[in-house]
């Protein structure tokens, strides 16, 4: 559904004639005063005032959404700076959600706008457990101020509404992705609890003012604003912003003690109105535990009242005070839920405050169990005096400079790519420092300082000596290095912050002359943090960028070229060798794929010719344990069998054996008596012929079958 506005401008250039013209239909209608005029000429500026914001706002969330960020590897590449942030929306995206281009709601908890708003809602609902609370049982309070208290409460009230609004639209997650679907928003919030709750919050229980008394009034407790105790159970939005405080916060120990401290206090407070109020239904003076009102011929004050029972509700809650012995049942049976709700409260801060507290040292205890065992070590082995200072100085060191922190254990909880971000957010100025590494790869940077180790060196330290071979570079965080001769008196030059060393030993570049070997001594003035990256680790990211590689291999020849330290005869026959080297294992990589290709075939044929072969014989074995009419018939129809009696005719058919044989008949039958019968010769009937026949049969039959 759309709903067109019509465009009304004001321009304040024609107001004198605008004026003229009012003056104009003045005179010409009678009935039309000049009152009325100036009305209508101030209505139509407030109009167009309102219409002009009401466009601005209207532009503000039409505005599309802009896409995601581009990765931060590609925001390098391009060269753009990483500590420039993108600039922060304006209007309602900035401060509550995110707009899409279909011009729809959706509300995106990420974002640092609904926690701003979910901060307005939580003073909201701590508005409500304070002062509903406390003008429900002291009239005193409820009526210092009822216009006042009317206004605040029907504005948390509206709070409510637009909090009901944003909640039905909040974003959630489905499968890994944010819904924005405004009617499934809708739907899903309409489904959970949330809804029910809001709902109950905000039922119109006001009305029953008309029953109870008048607002702005309280002759008798409780107080009429006990009707608006339903605003009570907004509590999971403030909850909500607590944990989101928590997560954001760079101290969460201490917000979690200072929540601890709200709750407790909300707890007690509640706790002393109720003391108030079972006073009030005693009878407030009529014996020594219940609140006095009236000292010394004088009415107290709501101030001291107030003071006073949440003195009490301190003392009983915390079980630390003495408190007045209570008189009657009512008084005792409270009090004992009183002491026993203290006991749970006050274990419950000591064990809460407690955790906290040492969780807040835990990273000193850890440090100082480490800097103990070091030094226990030291004593068992007998380390020298000086050499166990040295030891402890660098612990101070390492514990001033808040470098104690082990950050491959902290990093190893998070995935590959947040990682690389963290770590060329924190490297990328000392990274940008190397010439070989500037305008590499942005994957091949991410590798590299995922690498990067940090060293601290103490005074006098040696980083490295002239002629030791090249495993590691060095980048200078903090402190200074003195480039210094092999007695450690002269200096030759001094290294500071951003000086990089080592680079080129590390790249085992053919024709090196110094043999890819130390040509200096690097000694520690003071105390120095050094960023290392080892070869090993190099050339294990090279082998995944091998552009990245020939580039970094070209950059450090032309450094030795500039210094004079290249051998370009031997670097050429070199890159010939390893050039030849690569052309015979890319032939030999050819081959052997052609070779597995091969394999592949064959295997396949040789794994269909047997299945092949398989069910042939399955299908012979299944027919083979068939009967054969056919047999019995041509065993019937010769008169006489003549089969040679042997063992292997018996194992190949046996079928044939086990049928018996008819004898011819010599005898004559009763009808055909007297008659004589000339005599047959027996058909000879070999082993050979009854195999042959077995074989047609079982030929004729699985080809039959075959063939059906």
């Amino acid at each position: 559904m759309s709903v067109t506005v019509p465009l009304v401008t004001f321009d304040p250039s024609g107001e004198k004639q605008g004026s003229k013209t009012r003056m104009k239909m003045a005179n010409e209608k009678t009935n039309f005063h000049e009152s009325d005029a100036v009305h209508l000429a101030s209505f139509t500026q407030r109009m167009g005032r309102w219409i002009h914001r009401f466009r601005r706002t209207r532009q503000m969330m039409s505005d599309v959404h802009p896409g995601p960020d581009a990765g931060f590897l590609e925001r390098f590449a391009s060269g753009e700076d990483h500590h420039s942030e993108r600039q922060s929306d304006v209007g309602w995206k900035a401060f509550l959600c995110r707009q899409h281009c279909c011009g729809q709601l959706v509300v995106d908890t990420t974002q640092k706008g609904h926690y701003k708003w979910l901060g307005i809602v939580s003073i909201a609902i701590m508005y409500n457990y304070i002062f509903i609370v406390g003008r429900t049982v002291f009239w005193d309070m409820q009526n210092l101020c009822p216009i006042v208290w009317l206004v605040l409460d029907y504005t948390c009230d509206l709070i409510y509404v637009f909090d009901m609004a944003v909640h039905a639209h909040e974003g959630y997650l489905e499968q890994g992705l944010m819904v924005t679907d405004p009617d499934k928003l809708r739907r899903h919030y309409w489904q959970s609890w949330d809804s029910k709750i809001d709902i109950f919050s905000l039922l119109p229980t006001d009305l029953l003012y008309l029953v109870w008394g008048s607002p702005t009034e309280c002759i008798h407790v409780p107080c009429g604003v006990v009707v608006r105790m339903n605003r009570l159970f907004r509590l999971s939005r403030m909850m909500a912003f607590f944990d989101k405080t928590e997560n954001q916060t760079n101290f969460p120990n201490a917000f979690r003690i200072t929540k601890v401290m709200i709750y407790l206090l909300v707890i007690i407070h509640w706790n002393g109105c109720i003391y108030f109020a079972i006073s009030n239904a005693i009878g407030f003076g009529s014996d020594g535990w219940v609140v006095t009102l009236v000292e010394n011929g004088a009415n107290l004050s709501l101030t001291y009242q107030y003071i006073f029972t949440f003195y009490w509700s301190t003392l009983t809650l915390t079980t630390i005070g003495e408190t007045p012995p209570p008189e009657i049942e009512v008084e005792f049976v409270f009090v004992i839920v009183e002491y026993m709700i203290g006991i749970l409260i006050f274990a419950t801060i000591v064990g809460n405050i407690g955790s906290m507290i040492t969780n807040m040292n835990a990273s000193r205890t850890e440090f100082q169990t480490r800097m103990d065992a070091v030094k226990q070590y030291m004593v068992f082995r007998k380390v020298s005096k000086e050499l166990e200072e040295r030891v402890i100085q660098w612990f101070d060191y390492m514990w001033s400079n808040k470098q104690s922190l082990d950050e491959g254990r902290v990093m190893d909880t998070l995935p590959d790519k947040l990682k690389a971000e963290i770590a060329i957010h924190v490297h990328l100025d000392t990274l940008k420092q190397v010439k070989i590494f500037q305008d590499c790869e942005p994957g091949l940077l991410a590798e590299l300082v995922l690498k990067l180790q940090l060293q601290v060196f103490s005074p006098g330290d040696y980083i490295c000596r002239k002629g030791d071979v090249g495993k590691e570079m060095y980048i200078v965080k903090r402190g200074k290095l003195s480039v210094c001769s092999d007695d450690g008196k002269t200096v030759f030059v001094t290294l500071g912050a951003g000086s990089v060393f080592g680079e080129v030993s590390i790249l085992n570049i053919a024709g090196n002359k110094t043999g890819n070997r130390r040509t200096a001594n690097v000694r520690s003035v003071g105390y120095s943090d050094l960023f290392c990256l080892s070869k090993s680790d190099l050339w294990n990211a090279l082998q995944e960028y091998p552009e990245g590689r020939k580039t970094l291999l070209e950059r450090g020849r032309q450094l030795l070229l500039k210094d004079g330290l290249l051998d370009e005869e031997v670097n050429r026959r070199h890159q010939d060798e390893c050039d030849s080297a690569k052309d015979r294992i890319d032939k030999l990589e050819m081959a052997l794929d052609t070779l597995q290709t091969r394999f592949a075939r064959l295997l396949a044929e040789y794994t269909s010719s047997q299945q092949t072969i398989k069910q042939r014989i399955s299908k012979v074995e299944q027919q083979s344990q068939q009967p054969f009419p056919e047999i019995d018939a041509i065993v019937e129809n010769n008169s006489a069998v003549t089969i040679p009696s042997s063992p292997n005719l018996k194992r190949k058919s046996f079928n044939l054996l086990d049928v018996p044989v008819r004898k011819p008949s010599t005898s004559r039958s009763d009808d055909v008596a007297g008659d004589e019968v000339p005599h047959v010769p027996p058909v000879p009937f070999t082993e050979n012929k009854i195999n042959a026949d077995v074989s047609t049969l079982n030929l004729n039959r699985i080809e039959s079958e075959n063939h059906q």
